[in-house]
């Protein structure tokens, strides 16, 4: 069992792997710069879907569609498997509460990226849906389960916090120490710039549709959790939120530039 832990994680470490997971995180920041896009241009009362499923489809919608979804697809597995490698086999040598933290992390982003491969995959098969709609109905399915109530007010709960953990990364720059940072300089400044700004709206987009479920289940309107796309138009709707909105969306493009470049400058 040993010698065969050790093969797999000597495979997981290998460079071409990595070169591909590195790959994910550029398809990551594609991801976001799409979804700020489409943000912006709902906020200018242009029409879309602001979350993964509509960044996907402008990508189905270029020339080189099929291409670039299963190049991406591809890429976004690397990452989840590097990730995966991480949250099994890393970190031995810290404390127990850093290491716990770090198999957590990692694992949470390996789903996350295997979440962005389903999608991908789903909608270069043509079988792609609304994530919006697709929350909506998990929100329903679930509330109809016992403690399904309960479950999703810890789940909207947890993405709300995700949110907030992701502000204070901004904040507090703790993004850079899992980068090799440029030297002193006009680039490692727009690295910074671009890490802060993206953390804190990506973390107010968690936030938003972290409460968005909360309220929908406190209140039985299950169909109302819709989601990112859900939470940036409703925020549309409020006082100032045309100006909200597209500052989310310059956030958010700035997140897909800063992952586009950590796909160059991450640790592995």
């Amino acid at each position: 069992m040993r010698e065969a832990a050790d093969t797999a994680e000597e495979v997981t470490n290998s460079r071409p792997l990595e070169i591909m997971a590195r790959a994910g995180f550029a398809v990551s920041g594609i991801l976001h710069f799409l979804v700020g896009s489409i943000a912006i241009r709902l906020a200018m009362g242009g029409q879309g879907k602001a979350d993964v499923s509509g960044a996907v489809q402008e990508l189905a919608s270029q020339p080189a569609g099929p291409i670039l979804l299963w190049s991406s697809f591809a890429a976004c597995v690397a990452l989840a498997i590097w990730q995966t490698s991480d949250a099994i086999f890393d970190y031995s040598h810290l404390p127990k509460r850093d290491k716990v933290l770090r198999k957590l992390k990692a694992a949470g982003q390996a789903v996350v990226f295997a979440a962005f491969a389903v999608t991908l995959a789903s909608f270069a098969i043509g079988t792609g849906k609304d994530n919006s709609q697709s929350t909506s109905d998990f929100t329903i399915a679930l509330m109809k389960a016992p403690g399904g109530v309960a479950l999703l007010i810890a789940i909207g709960a947890a993405v709300a916090i995700t949110g907030i953990v992701y502000g204070i990364r901004g904040i507090r720059k703790s993004f850079e120490k899992h980068l090799r940072m440029p030297p002193p300089g006009t680039m490692r400044t727009a690295v910074t710039v671009l890490g802060v700004v993206g953390y804190i709206a990506k973390g107010f987009a968690l936030l938003l549709v972290g409460l968005l479920i909360v309220i929908a289940t406190v209140q039985s309107h299950p169909e109302e959790s819709t989601g990112l796309d859900g939470g940036l138009k409703a925020l549309r709707d409020q006082p100032f939120g045309l100006y909200l909105l597209a500052a989310v969306g310059i956030g958010l493009i700035c997140y897909g530039v800063f992952q586009m470049v950590r796909a160059k400058l991450a640790r592995m």
